[in-house]
């Protein structure tokens, strides 16, 4: 799989799907702590806007607070943008290769991951490509990049149910590829999602 067409194409789903929202959806709480619909919608713009030179400098200039560092890059998108104007500055993102230090599969992974971050706090998953959410757990498992998913789940058994995917051993957590992606990146909610007596492993390191 070539990781840059598939965040492409995560992306203009995305774009496509935060066209469609309320007008009272943009303002609720998504999964990720603190931040709102348009604070993920505007982290995902800033993050497709980022170069390493760039990332190094303003990691810098926050005193290498990341989260202070996303905090003012958000703030900066949103200040005096309409909901439609985020939704049209990540569409002209769409095939944008730039992005911070890293590789390209964690920004795979970041498109699904905070796409999900709206849209299961609104009540539902969207649809992936199989081979998207393979290619990210698989990247997930194996590292502790930022999120510390490898050490999350480990001692765990996690099986896909709708695709041919296992990872680890111990207690079983099974259910579906997405739920099971956004539970190994500390989404506590997707343990609803999930079956198992690896499931309240997982909840407790959420």
């Amino acid at each position: 799989m070539e990781v840059w067409p598939a965040i492409a194409s995560e992306r203009k789903s995305l774009v496509g799907a935060l066209a469609e929202l309320p007008p009272d959806a943009w303002g609720r709480p998504s999964l990720y702590p603190g931040w709102t619909v348009r604070d993920v919608v505007a982290h995902l713009v800033a993050t497709s806007r980022m170069t390493p030179p760039a990332f190094a400098g303003k990691l810098a200039r926050a005193r290498f607070r990341f989260h202070e560092m996303s905090r003012r890059e958000i703030e900066g998108i949103t200040a005096g943008a309409s909901d439609a104007e985020l939704v049209d500055a990540l569409a002209a993102r769409v095939d944008a290769r730039t992005a911070p230090p890293g590789p390209a599969l964690s920004w795979l992974g970041e498109t699904v991951v905070h796409g999900e971050d709206v849209f299961r706090a609104l009540g539902h998953y969207r649809e992936h490509p199989r081979e998207h959410l393979v290619a990210v757990a698989d990247f997930y498992a194996s590292s502790n990049m930022l999120i510390g998913a490898k050490k999350r789940i480990d001692g765990v058994r996690l099986r896909a149910t709708d695709a041919e995917w296992t990872h680890g051993s111990g207690p079983e957590a099974a259910g579906p590829m997405i739920a099971l992606v956004m539970a190994m990146t500390g989404r506590g909610i997707a343990c609803d999602d999930l079956t198992g007596e690896g499931v309240a492993t997982l909840r407790g390191r959420s």
